[in-house]
């Protein structure tokens, strides 16, 4: 096992000086080791210590897990914090209102008393970073039962994480598997829950372009929005209060308005959250012909309805405006995703390097090298049924709102049945606290017609005897109508308005719960579902293990190929240059777009395509200030080669200085495989100029205040 883990870092290490700049998702305390020398060269001024350290104040210090899967930057000495409009999108909507639509009109808070609190929502900044390799390796190169070896793991895990977080309130650790179980980093983060909502474009400016744009360039949105961390009168992390105070970070972002041309350095530090990037071709076939075929397919049905009833209603627009964003984001990446894989040949490459592999492992004295490739392969052929069923059910059942409802009741349900009053009196409060949230979001005529297009979906693409129990039932009742048993699910379900279910809790009846379709349904499908995961788990241990020896064997056949983990939603640094592409043969993509290409993709006939009337009148006047590039116009987004995933959203693009020039949003259709493989010179980071982020803020909504407490570079 030392001699796996001494391969890893050599082998990082050998090749730090040859690796190309723009490929790489660096672990912050081995920058200096590995990456230090070649970032110079491209124009970084700053040392190590300036970007990680924890011994005083860093560029680490600024950045931030936003919410649940975001990446955040402090950018005033006041707690002042940019991220996404798609990353602040639901908090956004939940403050929004037919009254108050801040997704239609936007939102500034003009003094510290109008920023909006935002239960729910919260920021972890990263402490320290610890290779705790040595504490968890040793412990189990002796055991050879893989599920055994991966107890004993969760529980090494969880007493380093005690060592640092027991007796402390804020304080949160993960310890993180890296290259695929063969190193582990323990990460220290720090916790702070009052974070507050202080500025939003439109969505005609956060969202321009929307679907038809997404993950494609040139692109012009302005995808940015501004919120505030509060913390006690002492400084501390707490609650939201009223008597909170502004955040005084350790360190915040300054901004530079220079500007930058194609060629320069740019990195960008964030918190990326998965890649595959040394999947098997059996790994690659899974995800396009079952993970993403399912996914585009199922989501395309629900999407269709949900934005025809959205556009249909401005309520409905605003309840479920964050639910269609989230699930088309990953609907459109899917189908770019099997489309770059195919085009690039992936598989193909993969197929090479197993062959290359196999014969690397047969002349080779390691059992584990000999066997890791089977391991994979009769891992993911064992489960191919069952994982195509479970990805249905997966991808169905939660978007069936009522049933997911009613699958939050079964406590309430368990409790009933056993008629503990105080069990009773608990499920209730529960329950009816996560409903009223829940039904804030819902509409039951749009739940069902949804309902009955899943349903249907469902029927066509599974054989009945995978069926939950309910629809078994269902098919024999209504001869196989499934539109009529959804109505009638409805019509009886207690579960379609927050009002029907409050009238229940007050004469609850164990009898009648049990009854209720939306429970019978939730029931047999959780059954099923658990099931079906059970089957697929036996075929897990098999597969880490192949995955981890497929890994070590992997890097000592290559001594000469740069090794990097792959993300897992852990702090990483990516760097490289501001850079255009060509993405075919005679066509080339400049590497950044101005304010007048907003203007030439105008459509009023189109809303993804509206562009606000001031903002019009800004760009006829041409009052774009000190933000204004040398000839005049106005920047808006730019490329650079930066290796980036979902997670970064959100992320710093920094110069050579470490000064704010961008905000990272999205990458190019051209390289959405980049998720599996890093395609040089197609894959591309799109951002946000922070130009056109301070443009909007200062002379859009007219917030200087914001303006005035930023450090800005000229």
């Amino acid at each position: 096992m030392k001699k796996i883990y001494l391969l890893i870092t050599l082998s990082v290490l050998v090749t730090a000086q040859s690796v190309r700049a723009d490929e790489g998702m660096w672990i912050l305390p081995l920058l200096e080791k590995l990456n230090y020398t070649a970032m110079q060269k491209q124009g970084l001024t700053l040392s190590a210590e300036d970007i990680y350290s924890i011994n005083q104040s860093s560029l680490k210090d600024a950045v931030v897990i936003f919410g649940s899967g975001c990446t955040g930057e402090i950018i005033s000495s006041e707690g002042l914090l940019l991220t996404n409009h798609h990353c602040g999108y639901g908090a956004i909507q939940g403050h929004s209102s037919v009254e108050h639509d801040y997704l239609k009109d936007g939102f500034w808070a003009m003094t510290r008393a109008d920023e909006i609190p935002s239960p729910g929502l919260r920021v972890l900044f990263l402490d320290r970073i610890e290779d705790v390799s040595d504490k968890i390796l040793p412990e189990v190169a002796g055991i050879t039962d893989e599920k055994q070896r991966n107890t004993r793991i969760n529980e090494l895990s969880k007493a380093l994480r005690d060592t640092v977080t027991k007796g402390q309130k804020n304080i949160r650790a993960s310890v993180y598997p890296m290259f695929s179980g063969n190193a582990y980093y323990l990460f220290t983060y720090k916790v702070y829950e009052d974070v507050r909502l202080v500025g939003a474009p439109p969505s005609a400016i956060g969202k321009f372009g929307d679907d038809t744009d997404n993950w494609m360039w040139p692109r012009h949105t302005g995808d940015f929005s501004l919120f505030r961390v509060y913390t006690d009168r002492d400084g501390n992390p707490a609650q939201y209060a009223a008597d909170n105070i502004p955040l005084k970070p350790k360190r915040y972002l300054h901004i530079s308005i220079a500007g930058f041309a194609e060629g320069d350095y740019a990195m960008i530090l964030g918190y990326p959250g998965s890649t595959d990037r040394y999947m098997t071709s059996w790994e690659v076939r899974e995800r396009m012909n079952i993970d993403n075929a399912i996914r585009i397919h199922v989501r395309g049905v629900r999407q269709e309805i949900l934005l025809e009833d959205m556009l249909a209603d401005p309520k409905v627009k605003i309840q479920y405006a964050s639910k269609y964003d989230g699930s088309t984001n990953y609907w459109k990446n899917s189908i770019g995703m099997n489309e770059a894989l195919k085009r690039l040949k992936v598989v193909e490459k993969k197929e090479a390097i197993e062959k290359r592999f196999a014969g690397f492992a047969a002349a080779s004295n390691n059992k584990n090298y000999k066997t890791a490739l089977d391991d994979i392969r009769q891992a993911i052929e064992g489960c191919e049924s069952d994982y195509y069923i479970l990805r249905h059910y997966n991808e169905i059942f939660p978007s069936i709102e009522i049933q997911r409802i009613a699958g939050w009741a079964l406590d309430y349900l368990k409790a009933l049945q056993d008629t503990s009053k105080t069990a009773i009196a608990e499920a209730q409060k529960e329950l009816l606290e996560d409903a009223e949230d829940f039904y804030k979001n819902y509409n039951a005529p749009t739940d069902l017609k949804v309902t009955k297009a899943l349903l249907k979906v469902f029927t066509e693409k599974i054989a009945k005897a995978d069926w939950p129990q309910a629809l078994i039932d269902a098919d024999k009742k209504y001869k196989g109508n499934f539109d009529k048993y959804a109505d009638d699910l409805f019509a009886k379900s207690v579960f379609t308005s927050f009002d029907n279910l409050k009238a229940f809790t007050e004469k609850p009846s164990a009898k009648q719960l049990e009854k209720d379709p939306a429970i019978q349904l939730a029931l047999s499908r959780q059954d099923k579902a658990n099931a079906l995961a059970t089957a697929v788990q036996v075929y897990s241990p098999q597969l880490s293990k192949g995955r981890r020896h497929f890994m070590a064997g992997l890097m000592e056949m290559q001594p000469g190929k740069v090794f990097y983990p792959d993300a897992n939603f852990s702090t990483r640094l990516t760097y490289g240059n501001i850079s255009g592409y060509s993405p075919k043969n005679a066509v080339h993509y400049n590497y950044y777009t101005t304010l007048e290409g907003v203007m030439e993709k105008e459509d009023p006939d189109n809303w993804e395509f509206i562009v606000p009337e001031k903002l019009k009148q800004l760009y006829r006047a041409k009052n774009y200030g000190r933000y204004a590039l040398p000839n005049g116009e106005l920047p808006v987004c730019f490329l650079s080669n930066t290796d980036i995933t979902g997670g970064n959203s959100g992320s710093p693009v920094l110069n050579g200085r470490g000064e704010l020039i961008g905000v990272a949003f999205d990458g190019n259709w051209e390289a959405l495989s980049g998720d599996i493989t890093f395609e040089p010179d197609l894959q591309r980071t799109i951002s946000v100029d922070i130009r056109y982020v301070l443009f909007i803020i200062e002379k859009y909504a007219g917030a200087t205040h914001l303006i005035n407490e930023m450090t800005i570079a000229q």
